[in-house]
């Protein structure tokens, strides 16, 4: 079972992660993973802290000399703004004479302060920003980056792209090419389309001017995934379910669609659900359309696997709403935090990253062993099973 466990909060010491399940024999390395960690970091629209911290994780076990070892992964990311906030963040008593400079009193609307403080009793709501902050995401982009590891050693690749950021909208081709998938890696709003990318850094300027801030939708696609994946016979086996849940427990996310998604409350079947026809190529049947998202009943199909998510708009605002102060009840305007105008192209790299956890995952659930060589030999025993069954070179 591959699993992980984040820890750490956003003015802390570190942040850490431990995965467990990775089969021996994974590539993985330290450059590897800043490379992913570099990606979140940037995007139009990013606030300071990204000009503080430039993360690098540290592998402090389950690696040696480059391969996994089949033992728990721990992953360390130095927090470098540590030394501002050492006394502040102490998990030490503090001294009598300490009063807290940044002690919250005022919760955010939108943000977890109030709810938090009230399920766990705290009267300093930093006790609740510093372990719901999306700081947080960096310790899954990290985990991410080993699963991506794996998931390329079987030919799945995982990308985004920025859908919308406000009014700023396009609607991306069907078909990713290499090139396109690397234009929006070059875009700082992960939107290969220059038009369209001028729009969404427009309405992030207005929003930034006024004092606001800034959502979007992000698509993230899965390319050569292999039928199989997931299965209709549980829910909680169910692939689009456990990603759908998966993109839906990062901060900030609201909405979640798979394929068509919301649009097909909209049309009738006919206009829907994809054709299948009869193929003479690698798997004998192919697909006009991909409307599923590549995704039919809880199980990967064999076409890209296709998901959004609407992020909403950053919950600290530099002209901040009405609130109430916490002991007193008093009238006030909401605590403000140092905080991102827009961080939806950060929030499609970490969606990329609990993507690849939940096929990679699936992928050993269905292929697993004890090493890469494992679960490769098996999917490849699996495709020429299915290929003998229905009379076709390979079933990948």
């Amino acid at each position: 079972m591959l699993r992980y466990l984040t820890a750490g909060e956003s003015h802390g010491q570190e942040l850490a992660a431990i995965l467990e399940g990775m089969p021996a024999g994974v590539p993985v390395t330290e450059e590897s993973i800043a490379a992913e960690l570099a990606r979140r970091q940037r995007g139009y629209g990013r606030g300071g802290r990204m000009a503080i911290e430039q993360d690098r994780a540290v592998i402090a076990s389950g690696v040696r000399h480059g391969l996994t070892l089949g033992s728990p992964i721990c992953l360390r990311i130095d927090n470098r703004d540590w030394p501002n906030w050492e006394r502040e963040m102490s998990p030490a008593p503090p001294e009598e004479t300490f009063i807290s400079a940044r002690r919250v009193e005022v919760p955010r609307p939108g943000h977890a302060d109030l709810a938090g403080a009230v399920k766990y009793g705290h009267g300093d709501m930093r006790n609740v920003l510093e372990r719901a902050s999306a700081r947080e995401t960096a310790a899954r982009v990290a985990v991410g980056a080993v699963c991506r590891a794996l998931l390329s050693r079987v030919g799945i690749t995982v990308a985004s792209m920025v859908v919308r950021i406000g009014d700023a909208c396009w609607r991306p081709p069907a078909t990713w090419t290499p090139e396109q998938m690397s234009a929006a890696d070059q875009s700082d709003v992960r939107c290969p389309q220059d038009v369209t990318a001028a729009r969404m850094r427009q309405f992030i300027d207005r929003a930034a001017a006024a004092g606001d801030t800034a959502g979007g939708v992000f698509e993230v696609r899965a390319l050569g995934v292999p039928v199989g994946l997931g299965s209709h016979v549980a829910s909680d086996r169910r692939l689009d379910g456990r990603l759908a849940g998966a993109l839906m427990a990062m901060q900030a996310i609201k909405g979640v669609e798979i394929g068509m998604g919301f649009e097909v409350a909209a049309r009738p079947g006919s206009e829907v659900h994809d054709e299948i026809l009869p193929s003479c190529g690698r798997w004998p049947f192919s697909r006009p359309t991909n409307n599923a998202g590549g995704l039919e009943g809880g199980i990967s199909n064999g076409e890209p696997i296709v998901v959004r998510a609407a992020m909403k708009p950053i919950p600290t605002l530099t002209r901040p709403l009405r609130s109430a102060e916490l002991a007193t009840l008093s009238p006030v305007q909401a605590h403000a935090e140092r905080s991102d105008v827009c961080a939806v192209p950060a929030a499609a790299v970490v969606a990329e990253a609990v993507v690849c956890f939940v096929l990679c995952e699936a992928v050993l659930e269905k292929f697993g062993g004890d090493h890469l060589s494992d679960v490769v030999g098996t999917l490849e025993q699996y495709r020429s099973a299915r290929a003998g069954l229905w009379g076709a070179a390979d079933a990948s």
